[in-house]
């Protein structure tokens, strides 16, 4: 395991402390998977916010975007 990795992991335990265990490993999965592409999505989403849009919207409207990046990655 990488230091970014074992890192990436700790954040994900904290952050998502509320999440079960099962749905935390699948996001931590699908990550790992492909970083630059949550890279991405994060970027675009504090972006959003930052031009004035909630949150939630704008994470609902970047994933939308990227939904077949993110279907693909779940089939792997």
């Amino acid at each position: 395991m990488s230091i970014q990795n074992f890192l990436l992991n700790k954040y994900a335990n904290w952050k998502l402390k509320d999440v079960p265990e099962a749905q935390r490993k699948q996001m931590m999965a699908l990550v790992t998977k492909d970083p630059e592409l949550f890279k991405k999505i994060g970027e675009e989403i504090e972006r959003r916010k930052k031009g004035g849009e909630p949150e939630m919207k704008a994470a609902m409207e970047v994933m939308k975007k990227y939904r077949t990046e993110l279907a693909s990655l779940m089939q792997k």
